[in-house]
């Protein structure tokens, strides 16, 4: 399926303080058409740097700026960095699992995770409310990829799974578990794609002056979409 070939009405909205780069603004691209909100539709999208939030597919639209750039990891070509694969080797007690349901205390996991790290967002305090409109999605089938310390949940990625992809939406853990989780959790998310023949893994927005995004950069071998053309 070829975006190009199809016109597709988008919205879009105001400006806003940007809440990456200060003394930025920032507004989005809304796609307004309904065919486009199913999984077919979606997978086309990502590989033209859109995301969602919720049910909505967006993509960043500034007047000034394009430090958003678009990232995604080529499965085929995947080769672990030496820190990523001693991550692993210090991390074979721990197990993952894909589900379609989120385990029961997954909401004392996020909020242990909110209130430490994230204190100053939009996330906090911690609402299980705020956290479904932010993450869940009526058109496509929600995975969970779940996190385990023998029977311990420690850690959740809420993985977007489709046709030829995935899509790394939202990762939290517990932050009193002395390894590096955030970044075994995308670790386990290319093992998944590697399993299921996966193409691309996507790993949303990078923007190089925000150094919290950096860590996207480590996984190789990958992409970024540079005026609309996938580089690297």
């Amino acid at each position: 399926m070829n975006m190009a070939s199809q016109q597709i009405r988008i919205g879009l909205t105001t400006n806003q303080p940007c809440s990456y780069i200060k003394e930025q603004e920032e507004r989005v691209a809304i796609v307004l058409e309904k065919y486009c909100h199913d999984e077919e539709h979606f997978e086309m999208l990502l590989a033209n740097g859109f995301r969602r939030s919720g049910d909505v597919i967006y993509k960043p639209q500034c007047d000034h700026c394009q430090s958003c750039q678009a990232l995604r990891v080529a499965i085929p070509e995947f080769e672990a960095s030496r820190s990523q694969k001693r991550l692993l080797s210090k991390s074979t007690h721990l197990s993952w699992t894909i589900k379609t349901e989120l385990d029961e205390g997954w909401f004392e996991l996020y909020a242990k995770y909110i209130s430490a790290r994230h204190t100053s967002g939009s996330m906090y305090p911690p609402k299980k409310e705020q956290f479904f409109d932010f993450a869940k999605c009526g058109w496509m089938t929600m995975h969970f990829l779940h996190i385990y310390e023998g029977e311990t949940l420690v850690g959740i990625a809420i993985t977007d799974i489709l046709e030829n992809s995935a899509s790394a939406f939202y990762t939290f853990f517990d932050p009193d578990v002395p390894l590096s989780l955030g970044t075994l959790a995308v670790l386990f998310q290319v093992q998944y794609c590697q399993l299921y023949n996966k193409q691309w893994l996507y790993l949303g927005y990078q923007i190089d002056q925000c150094s919290a995004m950096n860590y996207k950069t480590r996984f190789q071998r990958h992409q970024r979409l540079v005026n609309q053309r996938w580089q690297g």
